[in-house]
């Protein structure tokens, strides 16, 4: 089991009161295993992911990677942890404004120090379709290839597991639809486990299984 949730609360300070979004989830994901979790907009989808991701700390609960407790590591080893483990995908690219795409890909690779982080950056480059498009800053992508740019650079560290946030929300049907096909192809290909949140339906078929969160808890 690559990916292990155990009673993982999650609740915000406000005015009000502490508002607690995730309740007690649970969830169990094997090596190569697509995962999608849907439900309702506020239901803590992308909350749930960014726990999974490492990048905030459950209320209560663990979250374990490969047998890794993230809350256990301290924020050093948790970078340096999720820089080789985990790759993300957001749905507003998040992509270096003023580096190529090729520096984009590539950079994950050079802040761990690999010798070879350009080839492989044009490698995965090459398998996203854009190697015609290396020297490219995003202002001149469309949004489909600044997408495909994003799957490059989650997927050239090589992670455990990836993780998507609507991973092609912002682009039209066709598009869309493209990028999809190309993550998936790719998952497959590398034998990564994914778990992705979205509102598509078709996105969400896709996977092994669907999960829906709702009133903080998993289902299905």
């Amino acid at each position: 089991m690559i990916l292990e949730v155990d009673g993982v609360h999650k609740a915000f300070a406000s005015p009000a009161g502490a508002i607690e979004v995730l309740r007690g989830v649970d969830l169990r994901v094997a090596g190569g295993e697509t995962v999608a979790i849907v439900g309702e907009s506020g239901s803590g989808k992308s909350t749930l992911l960014s726990l999974l991701a490492g990048l905030d700390v459950p209320t209560r609960g663990s979250v374990r990677l490969d047998g890794a407790d993230l809350g256990a590591l301290s924020e050093a080893e948790l970078a340096r942890f999720r820089a080789r483990r985990i790759g993300i995908v957001f749905q507003q690219f998040h992509l270096m404004s003023g580096l190529t795409a090729l520096e984009n890909v590539s950079l994950p690779l050079e802040l761990q120090g690999a010798p070879d982080a350009e080839a492989r950056a044009r490698e995965v480059l090459e398998q996203v379709g854009l190697t015609q498009r290396a020297q490219h800053l995003p202002s001149r992508l469309s949004g489909g290839e600044c997408q495909r740019v994003a799957i490059a650079r989650a997927l050239v560290v090589e992670p455990a597991l990836l993780l998507a946030d609507e991973p092609s929300g912002s682009l039209d049907a066709a598009t869309g639809a493209a990028v999809d096909r190309l993550l998936f192809e790719l998952v497959e290909r590398r034998g990564a486990t994914l778990v992705l949140v979205t509102h598509s339906d078709r996105l969400a078929a896709a996977c092994n299984r669907c999960l829906k969160l709702v009133d903080g808890a998993l289902e299905g």
